[in-house]
């Protein structure tokens, strides 16, 4: 059955900036982490464990985050 309009994800989106200069779109953060009143800070903690998976499978260090902000 399709889904009903108006249906809400389970994830939020969101767009990151390197120090570096680079920028990564739509990470997906669960969007159950984001109801409290820390507003979107835990999604950083979330990218940054993400980040730290990719770095390990690849072998190559990331670049610090610069800012993290909702993808529109």
């Amino acid at each position: 059955m399709a889904r009903k309009p108006g249906s809400k994800s389970e994830f939020v989106l969101f767009d990151v900036v390197y120090d570096d200069g680079s920028q990564r779109s739509n990470r997906r953060v669960p969007k159950d982490i984001l109801d409290g009143m820390d507003g979107d800070e835990p999604a950083r903690h979330v990218i940054e464990a993400q980040d730290r998976e990719i770095a390990e499978r690849s072998g190559r260090p990331m670049a610090a985050i610069k800012a993290v902000r909702r993808s529109s």
